[in-house]
């Protein structure tokens, strides 16, 4: 949630409200190539004209009873209640004005909840349908709320395994309830979590299931998903597990293996080619790196972030870095990979995720306004002549769909 943008737009509102209705978010492209899409605002420190006196009681009254209905079904855990308090929330929404949406914050609310258009939900599938058969293939995604991402990297990944498996049932599952409640208040669309999706097949009279994990790496999300499984193991006849996208996560920050190979290759190759140059080496001329940003993790599973930068340094890839949100592992910080960037003599840098989604941490923490997103940060460490980001999910990639398609044979 992005917090600081709606303290600077509430400073706005008297000046903006009677426009509001036709302000856009939409489709300004910045000079370093990524795509805001934030609500309006003024410069900070900028006052109305007008001061706040113009904003009544009952407008953040009411935009206060929203921000504490959206904080209710921001949580982790589904109840009997979920289902209404998510209709409860958007119909709250839906009947404030324009000036009244913009007022709306809370511990985990603001206007982004129900207010950012992040794509058409329609061209999503959420594969919750019954009538599976015997043979169903789960995919299970931490999620995203972004509507095009997960139409374009997680259903991208679903559809690819549902070709090469056609007599199979590919069906989907979500683990992060917040962002299950966030689609299905905001877009209509209900997605099981993993709970409702193994009630869901065992209704369904299924007896051999293959659960295909999007995750990258066996991380606490893989961990708790194992825990599910084992839960659940008696309800089927054979249950199995398919690697996450990096393969098995070796002892040490040098241990590689075939997925990772693969995964750093087909990365890069997309990289390089959106960016317009006709190889990594053409870039390498040129004086431009690329930054890959994963999530990062304080898992013992993080030394994978390690060995991706193994990876591509044993690949000859000289200009490729690894970088995380989290920052752990330590040399996969903001701060310590622009310094390995200027300090290997790179003039542009090209940010793109090492995420199966371009979610929240891709749009926001990758390519945000805010002052300490990465793109900000590498732009205002004024080491560098130039600095893009490219908004793409591992998902939409066909060589990372090729390889979860890989690993779920192998676990049939």
């Amino acid at each position: 949630m992005r917090k600081k943008q709606f303290a600077l737009l509430v400073a706005g509102i008297a000046v903006c409200a009677a426009a509001l209705t036709g302000c856009s978010r939409e489709g300004e492209e910045t000079s370093a190539g990524a795509v805001r899409t934030d609500a309006p605002a003024q410069t900070e420190g900028e006052e109305s004209p007008t001061g706040e006196s113009s904003l009544s009681d009952p407008d953040r009254e009411a935009a206060d009873q929203v921000a504490a209905l959206i904080d209710a079904i921001y949580v982790q855990k589904r109840t009997e209640d979920t289902d209404a308090l998510c209709a409860q929330a958007k119909s709250a929404w839906d009947a404030l004005t324009d000036a009244q949406k913009a007022l709306v914050e809370g511990e985990n609310a603001d206007w982004d909840y129900f207010g950012r258009d992040t794509g058409d939900a329609s061209l999503d599938d959420p594969r919750n349908q019954d009538g599976i058969g015997e043979n169903e293939i789960l995919v299970v995604s931490f999620g995203t709320s972004f509507n095009d991402s997960r139409a374009a990297d997680i259903k991208g990944i679903e559809d690819a395994i549902q070709e090469a498996n056609p007599d199979w049932s590919v069906r989907r599952a979500f683990t992060a309830q917040t962002i299950i409640n966030h689609i299905q208040a905001r877009d209509g669309e209900a997605i099981d979590n993993m709970d409702q999706a193994l009630e869901r097949a065992a209704a369904n009279g299924v007896k051999h299931l293959v659960i295909q994990p999007t995750h990258l790496m066996h991380g606490a999300e893989y961990d708790e998903l194992m825990e599910a499984v084992e839960a659940c193991k008696g309800q089927f006849a054979s249950v199995n597990v398919a690697e996450p996208l990096l393969g098995p996560v070796g002892s040490g920050a040098t241990a590689l293996n075939a997925d990772k190979a693969a995964v750093a290759e087909a990365i890069t190759d997309a990289a390089v080619k959106e960016a317009g140059y006709d190889s990594l080496d053409a870039a390498a001329e040129d004086g431009a790196a690329f930054v890959f940003l994963g999530h990062g993790t304080s898992h013992t599973a993080k030394v994978s972030y390690s060995q991706m930068q193994s990876q591509m340094e044993d690949l000859g890839y000289e200009n490729v870095f690894i970088g995380t949100v989290e920052g752990e592992p330590e040399e996969t910080s903001c701060e310590a990979v622009i310094e390995a960037v200027e300090q290997a003599g790179y003039r542009k840098v090209i940010l793109r995720p090492l995420m199966v989604v371009a979610g929240d941490h891709a749009n926001n923490d990758m390519a945000g306004e805010d002052e300490d997103s990465w793109l900000n940060q590498f732009l205002d460490s004024g080491r560098f002549e130039s600095v893009e980001a490219q908004i793409f999910g591992l998902g939409s990639i066909e060589a990372i769909q090729k390889l979860y398609v890989e690993h779920t044979a192998e676990a049939m």
